[in-house]
């Protein structure tokens, strides 16, 4: 006799060719790499109205999701029967405890970019530049409201999504762009709602388009209480009923902080600084670290975090060494150093990299502005405002090198002050 018969759910799949595009002020400033609390000047309302006008009236987003088996063994991972061989993902899904998966398309559609061609050949860099990076952050906005439709595609299964993993991310090849395309697209029953290229180099074409597999993992009150299967923190969605955390940019800065045991919330000498006062007090508490030396100088490291311009708005993240030497006259800067951290590889998407990044990379390691000169110039150092978060062009890497020296000098000025040494007595 035999038994029951086998009951095979269906796959969910959804293609939304107009999904609500509601990207926070706070988001596009913090992409154009101003400061939290930095209020815009005419100008840059100006253009960062232009872009949402632009987008509203011309913008095509669209978003697909299909649901797919998933098989997991030592390196290799099978996504709906297609092998993909990195030990990286594979692990990060097995710690996931993935039970299935959702592949994953957004894009902000074509028009951005060919808007933002005509805009740099017409010599306006500056639109140029706000409607690019307001195209990064429609793809950021859909990737964010990913996470809540495939929960609630998965809700009725009891599965829940955990953040998402594209190809280039640590551990993914981002030669692996071509294979999952065609294995999204091979088994879509919806044509694309825009032609997407993937070029050799791994690139997207419109380049504002994102590919990601985001795991499925079984709705249980352990797995709502780790932290790492929390796609929440990093996702501006707000109408989300599905939100499992705040959202960490959202998060009320602390009254009071504490830096190598010294308080640095008090407020900075007004005036003296490009980059504003509560921006200044956030990152010397969250992005400084002072190290004082028994001859008296500080060894100061600022961590920069940012975005690529183009290439699907990557993060990536900057570390700055500064060797200061205490005297009367105050700090000098005896040593600096600018390098992509450890753990990044954002910084091999930037276009000047693609182009030539041994190059690039030379310029990044021979700028030393302000070397020999006390840290006090930096207050009165003529430099071009150029808030974008790559590392490009001459004057991108020197506002952040400004950035760098302004909130050493701050974190310094509010730290307890150190004895300068007594100079050496030549008359014995």
């Amino acid at each position: 006799m035999s038994g029951p018969p086998h009951i095979v759910r269906p796959m969910f799949e959804l293609l939304d060719t107009q999904p609500k595009v509601d990207v926070k002020s706070s988001e596009f400033e913090r992409l154009l790499g101003y400061p939290a609390g930095h209020v815009l000047g005419a100008r840059e309302c100006e253009l960062a109205a232009g872009a949402r006008e632009f987008f509203a009236r011309n913008g095509k987003p669209w978003v697909y999701i299909r649901e797919v088996e998933l098989y997991r063994a030592d390196q290799t991972l099978r996504l709906d029967g297609t092998e993909f061989h990195s030990r990286h993902l594979s692990d990060y899904l097995s710690q996931a405890g993935a039970a299935r998966a959702a592949l994953v398309i957004v894009s902000a559609g074509s028009s951005c970019e060919e808007q933002a061609r005509c805009l740099w050949e017409d010599s306006k860099p500056d639109e140029y530049f706000f409607l690019e990076v307001f195209g990064s952050a429609v793809v950021e906005h859909l990737v964010a409201s990913v996470s809540g439709r495939v929960c609630a595609l998965a809700e009725s299964e009891g599965l829940m999504a955990v953040p998402h993993y594209s190809p280039g991310y640590t551990g993914w090849d981002i030669a692996d762009q071509g294979k999952l395309f065609k294995l999204i697209t091979g088994g879509m029953s919806h044509p694309l709602a825009e032609p997407i290229e993937v070029l050799p180099s791994g690139m997207l074409k419109p380049k504002k388009s994102l590919l990601a597999v985001v795991a499925l993992t079984e709705r249980n009150p352990q797995n709502l209480a780790t932290p790492r299967l929390v796609p929440c923190e990093t996702c501006s969605f707000a109408p989300c009923q599905y939100r499992r955390a705040p959202y960490r940019h959202s998060l009320a800065e602390s009254p009071a902080s504490r830096l190598n045991g010294r308080d640095v919330a008090r407020a900075p000498r007004a005036g003296n600084y490009t980059v504003n006062a509560r921006a200044l007090k956030k990152w010397a508490r969250e992005r400084v670290s002072l190290e004082y030396r028994k001859d008296g100088g500080v060894d100061a490291r600022f961590r920069f975090d940012g975005t690529t311009c183009s290439n699907q708005g990557r993060p990536l993240a900057f570390d700055y060494h500064v060797a200061l030497e205490n005297s009367p006259d105050g700090y000098s800067i005896v040593d600096m150093d600018c390098r992509p951290a450890a753990d990044d590889d954002g910084h091999k998407y930037m276009c000047a990299y693609l182009t030539d990044g041994e190059a690039l990379m030379r310029s990044i390691e021979d700028e030393k502005p302000l070397r020999g000169r006390p840290l006090q110039e930096v207050l009165t150092w003529e430099r071009a405002s150029v808030p974008s978060g790559c590392y490009c062009s001459t004057e991108s890497r020197a506002h952040k090198w400004g950035l760098a020296l302004e909130v050493i000098h701050f974190a310094l000025s509010q730290a307890e002050p150190m004895p300068a040494p007594n100079p050496p007595n030549h008359s014995q």
